[in-house]
């Protein structure tokens, strides 16, 4: 078994020869250079991550960490937390929607209970990983001890190699939490350093005495743990959750077997904010999906130094928008490796 930490350091470089052949190839490709955009550039991205300068990705996952929030008795969300097993068994039963969206792209949908408040019975389908009974109340102690912190990185690092033994390229982050919003936002003003107003959104769509309430619950809790910018692990103690961790997790074990990783929206978004800081090397191994309405999203992809494919004005979570984006992924990679050269259809090419 391979702990995160040794994944984390073994993260391999993209691969510079896959990615200059998936370059040339699209500049040969029978259509003006550069014409379809991030399409090509994404390709050649998945050239790199992949090693592969015409990559396939039939093989497709979305793993759906879930888990509780203690900060939820501060009355920072519309739903109560007996919402998260509920969906859970939905998920389980295929009735959500990233169910629908996951069998529309062909993927499959695996359910981790890495902290629910909850005790499941034995249900198909669901992996019982549970570190904790969910996160504590970070206004009052720090949400994760260190060892619980450490224990659900390893729980997504262990899921995610279970994945690639079961067959593997591409994989999408999902989470279920009910009021997980709140540690996201507090991840982000953490590590970006920005007013914690400024990113912080109205979640399942709290009232605006239940935003100003969530707000001064993430300001509460900075104040009293400080934690460490320069320091992602001790962010994630302070003021994360055990799903956030769980796909921080997930993200570190793909990269380090160059596998592709399309983020949902914000709190995968947190998720890869704290993957990046505990392993750098796996920034280039992420493909930001889509831009969800919560305020703070644009905070992440200036952090990570990327841009999302699209904006549907999503602010569900599951992976709905990731696995949505397996679509255009798809579609790079299939644009790269069957559409003919200039040479090959006998079209006159650039002068």
């Amino acid at each position: 078994m391979t702990n995160w930490r040794t994944a984390a350091g073994a993260i391999p470089p993209l691969d510079e020869t896959s990615m200059a052949a998936a370059r040339a190839r699209q500049d040969l490709l029978t259509k003006p250079q550069g014409s379809l955009g991030r399409l090509e550039t994404l390709s050649i991205q998945l050239a790199g991550i992949t090693g592969q300068p015409r990559p396939r990705l039939p093989r497709k996952a979305v793993i759906v960490m879930a888990g509780d929030h203690g900060v939820v008795r501060n009355g920072v969300s519309a739903y109560p937390s007996e919402v998260t097993p509920q969906m859970v068994l939905n998920f389980l039963a295929g009735g959500a929607a990233i169910n629908v969206l996951a069998r529309q792209a062909a993927a499959r949908v695996t359910v981790v209970d890495v902290g629910v408040n909850y005790d499941f019975a034995a249900v198909d389908g669901l992996m019982h990983r549970k570190v904790a009974y969910g996160a504590a109340d970070f206004t009052r102690t720090p949400a994760l001890t260190a060892a619980q912190a450490d224990a659900a990185l390893q729980v997504g690092l262990d899921v995610v190699e279970a994945e690639i033994a079961a067959g593997l390229d591409l994989l999408a982050t999902g989470d279920m939490g009910i009021g997980n919003t709140t540690p996201s936002a507090a991840i982000v003003a953490a590590l970006s350093g920005r007013p914690v107003a400024s990113v912080t959104g109205r979640g399942t769509g709290v009232d605006t005495a239940g935003l100003a309430r969530k707000v001064a619950a993430i300001e509460a809790a900075l104040a009293l743990h400080r934690p460490d910018p320069a320091d992602a692990f001790d962010v994630l103690c302070k003021v994360g959750g055990l799903e956030i961790a769980g796909l921080a997790g997930t993200i570190i074990g793909a990269a380090s077997h160059r596998i592709p990783v399309v983020i949902d929206g914000f709190i995968s978004g947190a998720a890869a904010l704290i993957a990046v800081g505990l392993a750098p090397a796996a920034r280039a191994y992420i493909v930001p999906s889509h831009r969800s309405v919560e305020i703070g999203h644009t905070a992440i992809f200036e952090l990570l130094g990327t841009q999302p494919l699209f904006d549907l004005d999503l602010r569900l979570g599951e992976g709905t928008g990731a696995v949505l984006a397996f679509h255009l992924v798809e579609a790079a990679c299939r644009i790269l490796d069957e559409m003919a050269t200039f040479a090959e259809a006998g079209v006159t090419g650039r002068e």
